[in-house]
């Protein structure tokens, strides 16, 4: 054992190599014993793939059973042994999983597909839909054993198109027989739509779409998915004003915020984003060139002139030690100034404050309480878990951890 802890220090990077070498009935060993590191046990799993010996099967299933066993064991002996038919009761029984173990409820869905068990498709097919990369993949990977047992007819007929999760799984189908999925381009949902303008890929269909699509976000998508495969910026924008120059409406966006924040957070959106966000990023000049420098030294000074006694500048992530965001703050006193990366934005938690004065003379635009609290919408960023339109106040002086 002591050998095996050898090839995975506790810092540095495990010797695969070696380890997918090792004797496996020593690394089944390993991973059954609880008094070794979860972590290291974890890893010995992982290069268990395909030479599990037979002898130890029965106690290595039993850790996957045990719910005072570590989740993540669990989950990487669920991959392991996916295959195992005599599990099957066991992960079709929801009471004697359900611990609520993080991420063990989706590999049992997993395995459950891998089995070719059809009464997981929708439970798959909901994972399969999720933002978060890790369920997603581990969704689309169960749907995949459901085909492969059973073929894609007979888990397209399981599902039907009712829910949006189940038209993600028919697009995906459709796109990996090479079939068209433009329609799908006018879906109701807009992560369907969005998945659909990923996975476009004939330029010339995706022209002729722009003049038939059903509906005038299909169009806006096409245009978008169009310029994705040709970068041809010049004839996005002739589509564009063909298309009228789509635009969503937000009252009390003037053109200085609109433009900031478009090209800040409209080509990295959500998919739930009404795309004429996209649209506007490719067909609008960005903000000029931002002397981040410069202007925390004309803010700084400013300050001082105004005998506030301001604390040298320092960036989001400094000041909440962790992440990084789209200001800086300049303490005075017990007033937090916040300075956009963004543009001459600047904020604070007291409108009222002085350094509202001083800064707005020397050439900036305080962001009070009313404009900050304007909603973006239909413009969804991710932001501490969420993924929604978020207020001006939050896009100027964003920071995420």
């Amino acid at each position: 054992m002591r050998k095996i802890d050898m090839l995975i220090p506790d810092r540095g990077q495990p010797d695969t190599a070696a380890l997918r070498a090792h004797d496996p009935d020593a690394l089944a060993r390993y991973v059954l014993d609880p008094g070794n590191a979860w972590w290291r046990r974890r890893i010995c799993a992982d290069a268990l793939a395909g030479r599990v010996p037979e002898a130890r099967v029965h106690g290595l299933l039993d850790r996957i059973r045990d719910e005072d066993e570590t989740a993540e064991v669990r989950i990487a002996l669920l991959d392991l042994l996916a295959g195992r038919t005599e599990l099957l009761p066991w992960l079709r029984d929801e009471e004697r999983h359900g611990d609520g173990s993080y991420g063990v409820a989706e590999a049992v869905l997993k395995a459950r597909g891998l089995l070719g068990d059809r009464t997981a498709a929708p439970g798959l097919s909901t994972l399969a839909a999720s933002p978060w990369q890790r369920w997603r993949e581990t969704g689309e990977a169960g749907l995949d054993g459901l085909v492969e047992h059973h073929g894609a007819d007979a888990i397209l007929a399981d599902l039907g198109e009712d829910r949006p999760e189940d038209r993600r799984f028919a697009l995906r189908t459709r796109h990996r027989a090479g079939l068209d999925v433009l329609p799908y381009l006018a879906d109701p949902d807009r992560g369907v739509a969005d998945l659909a303008q990923s996975l476009a890929a004939d330029p010339d269909r995706l022209r002729a779409f722009v003049d038939q699509a059903p509906t005038p976000e299909a169009a806006v998508r096409a245009v978008c998915a169009l310029h994705g495969l040709t970068e041809d910026r010049a004839e996005t924008r002739r589509l564009d004003e063909r298309l009228g120059g789509p635009r969503v409406g937000v009252d009390g966006l003037d053109e200085e915020l609109r433009r900031a924040v478009v090209h800040e957070y409209a080509p990295r959106c959500e998919r739930k984003s009404d795309p004429r966000w996209r649209l506007e990023a490719l067909c609008t000049e960005p903000p000029g060139h931002q002397d981040v420098d410069a202007r925390l030294t004309r803010a700084t000074a400013a300050l001082a002139a105004a005998g506030l006694d301001p604390a040298p500048p320092v960036s989001a992530g400094d000041h909440h030690q962790q992440g990084d965001g789209s200001y800086h703050v300049i303490r005075c006193g017990d007033e937090h100034v916040l300075i956009s990366v963004l543009g001459r934005f600047a904020s604070g938690h007291d409108d009222g404050h002085p350094a509202r004065r001083a800064l707005e003379e020397a050439g900036f635009r305080w962001i009070d309480g009313a404009t900050g609290g304007i909603e973006v919408t239909d413009l969804c960023v991710y932001h501490f878990g969420g993924r929604e339109p978020l207020d001006v106040d939050t896009l100027l002086f964003y920071w995420q951890d």
